[in-house]
């Protein structure tokens, strides 16, 4: 995930990410490294997401060193919520 995720472009994350779970995935590692901006309707469709999966029995990592994207995280508490990882390796490992 790369850019802005915002209410213009948060329908596709959601899209993109039922996909995988309509998929048969249940182990999600989304990557918000390159993510510069994220407003409410995106932390919504993470949100929305994990909550699939956890009712699948399934999980969601999230991949966000430092930077506005993690600020939104803590500021939010949805660092608390979400097992949050330094890169895809850690959160693959975890």
């Amino acid at each position: 995930v790369g850019g802005e995720v915002d209410l213009s472009t948060a329908p596709a994350l959601r899209e993109q990410l039922e996909s995988l779970i309509a998929g048969g995935a249940r182990d999600l590692v989304v990557n918000l490294e390159q993510v510069a901006f994220m407003d409410s309707s995106g932390l919504g469709v993470l949100v929305a997401v994990q909550k699939r999966l956890a009712e699948a029995g399934g999980r969601m990592a999230l991949v966000c060193r430092e930077g506005p994207t993690l600020k939104v995280l803590a500021i939010t508490g949805l660092d608390r919520v979400f097992p949050v990882h330094a890169s895809v390796a850690d959160a693959v490992a975890s």
